[in-house]
């Protein structure tokens, strides 16, 4: 099915927050984590790079509880380089994931955005955005992630889903399990559909700690 060019589409990547940052020092002792350089960009550049290929994409929204003026410059830059709106939402604290969703509800649907990508700023990727977007109107769920395959061994480290491999339902979710199953997915990255609002999510793992309805 092809995009409506009526349709907005709206990115929200969560950056999180000031943190000790011991793995990544002596980096994370002058520059919060979204903006160490990777491969000759800051982190968070990757991401939002990806974004610019979403179809009618409307807005970027960064969402974190870093000083506004820590992402001020950045920002700015950003959306002039890649002619994509971007803008920083400050958490008063953190909410935690779905929190952080639930906080800036108003803003982030205030354009009535069709669809809503939800990234974290720290995964590596080669970000099929659009191709996630086909794959959600094709299966028609609540909500469509983009997961991989992991060695059996790695298992432990990462929140695990169960998928349905005729729907590509989720049936299952567990974060990170004593236990493993091990499912019959390829390590090609496959869709997983929920159903129940429209929210695309791309995530390695995938936190469900906090709950849209009860945001800590």
């Amino acid at each position: 099915m092809g995009s409506s060019t009526e349709e907005k589409v709206v990115a929200v990547i969560l950056v999180g927050g000031p943190t000790k940052g011991t793995r990544f020092r002596p980096l994370s002792l002058n520059i919060p984590k979204p903006l160490f350089p990777i491969a000759g960009q800051p982190m968070v550049h990757h991401p939002i790079s990806a974004c610019k290929r979403i179809p009618n994409l409307a807005q970027v929204y960064l969402v974190g509880f870093y000083e506004e003026r820590e992402f001020a410059l950045y920002v700015s830059a950003i959306s002039n380089e890649l002619k994509v709106p971007v803008r920083y939402l400050r958490e008063d604290k953190p909410h935690g994931s779905a929190g952080g969703l639930y906080h800036f509800r108003n803003l982030i649907m205030e354009d009535n955005p069709s669809h809503i990508f939800l990234l974290n700023c720290d995964v590596c990727c080669s970000f099929p955005l659009p191709e996630m977007l086909e794959a959600h109107r094709k299966y028609g769920g609540i909500g469509t992630l983009l997961v991989i395959k992991v060695s059996p061994e790695s298992a432990s480290q990462f929140g695990e889903l169960v998928a349905d491999p005729v729907t590509n339902e989720l049936l299952h979710y567990t974060e990170k399990p004593e236990t493993f199953v091990y499912s019959t997915i390829t390590y090609t990255p496959v869709t997983a559909t929920v159903k129940g609002t429209e929210v695309l999510a791309y995530a390695s793992t995938l936190p469900f700690s906090t709950n849209l309805k009860n945001p800590v």
